[in-house]
């Protein structure tokens, strides 16, 4: 008796799961509307600093801050970590590849030690940007040890490439509720050909190919595009030509009534340049070099604007309904300066603010530069 009823339990339940999944069936094949994804209750910050270029005299200050064994640049770099782990996203540039067993060098084809990665995500960096006029100072294999020590640091990466594969995957991250790809492309390599077979080892600036991979990106998922871009002329705090026509372009750009590139991030030119609104979009033309030796320009001369720079963060607010961008409500540049006597990155607010008067003048111009096109008046601030 006891097993009949089991039985007849059996296949009472048998004939309600079918029921269920009819009732699912007719429902799937009704034509009707998915329910809407629920609007995100909360934004997110996103910020981006500017080139990392390990010259010998910064991996010297990295093999001492480690005492001697291996190398440390989380030290080099903790003077911006509060502002860099408290974002959503925090997107860095590794303007260089890396090396292996020690054979590290500087200007002008560098390879740079591998715990670089480790620093980057020690002071809380999510991503970079791997696409530079130096991506290809040593080949193919320059940018394989590169990716790797990324992989296994945790650290995600846009713009070079080890397999054709991966070259066409977007790199996707998440930003508290929303979602963001991160692009990268260079103007060039600095004359080195692009390796034998791998034409997709680095990512080159092209206007088609960059939108494509944009709405690509958003077909992805993506709800945020933001875009690094390696340009501009070095040594020039005013964007160039090919920076303002390529901004106008990718800015302009819309599929669907809605922007395909949501944040452009620009470096190269070593020097500080402006941030400008450009058809409703933020555009950092350049940020400087977050980490660098001495720098010398091109007149032989020693500049040091080559070691200013600014952290840009954003405040990205969702979107107000369907099919509309998520938009930025706050735009903030962080002054910053790399003490190479020191070896440190320096937040030029904080320091300000502890009395190093000495350093107003570089703040000063750092801020000047900054605004130089009219971002005040489209609510760009300094943050601190």
């Amino acid at each position: 008796m006891i097993a009949r009823r089991r039985q007849v339990a059996l296949a009472l339940t048998a004939l309600l799961a079918v029921g269920a999944a009819c009732q699912a069936d007719r429902h799937d094949q009704s034509g009707g509307p998915a329910p809407s994804a629920p609007r995100p209750s909360r934004g997110f910050t996103l910020v981006a600093s500017g080139d990392v270029l390990p010259h010998t005299n910064i991996i010297d200050r990295a093999r001492l801050d480690a005492g001697g064994r291996g190398y440390d640049f989380a030290p080099m770099l903790s003077g911006i970590r509060s502002v860099v782990s408290r974002a959503d996203l925090a997107l860095c540039h590794m303007e260089t590849v890396y090396g292996a067993d020690g054979d590290y060098s500087g200007y002008p084809r560098f390879t740079s030690p591998p715990e670089v990665a480790r620093g980057l995500v020690a002071t809380g960096y999510d991503g970079c940007s791997t696409a530079s006029n130096h991506t290809l100072d040593d080949g193919a294999a320059g940018i394989h040890r590169t990716l790797d020590a990324f992989d296994r640091a945790g650290l995600r990466h846009a713009g070079s490439a080890r397999t054709e594969a991966e070259a066409r995957i977007p790199t996707i991250l998440r930003a508290g509720p929303a979602t963001v790809a991160h692009l990268a492309y260079t103007y060039g390599t600095n004359g080195i050909p692009l390796p034998a077979g791998r034409p997709w080892a680095v990512n080159l600036i092209d206007e088609g190919r960059i939108l494509a991979d944009a709405r690509a990106a958003r077909q992805e998922g993506a709800d945020v595009v933001v875009v690094s871009l390696h340009w501009g002329t070095e040594w020039q705090e005013a964007p160039d030509r090919q920076q303002l026509t390529l901004a106008r372009v990718l800015t302009a750009s819309r599929t669907g009534g809605r922007p395909d590139v949501d944040l452009i991030l620009g470096t190269h030119a070593h020097v500080p340049q402006a941030y400008e609104k450009v058809n409703g979009t933020w555009v950092i033309y350049g940020m400087g070099d977050q980490i660098a030796g001495r720098m010398v320009n091109h007149s032989g001369a020693k500049d040091p604007r080559g070691n200013e720079s600014t952290v840009g963060r954003f405040t990205f607010a969702p979107p107000a309904g369907p099919g509309q961008r998520w938009e930025v409500t706050r735009a903030e540049f962080v002054p910053q300066w790399f003490d190479v006597d020191a070896g440190r990155v320096v937040n030029l607010n904080e320091a300000l603010a502890r009395g190093a008067d000495v350093l107003r003048p570089v703040r000063d111009r750092i801020r000047a530069t900054a605004l130089s096109r009219g971002a005040a008046g489209e609510g760009l601030v300094m943050g601190r």
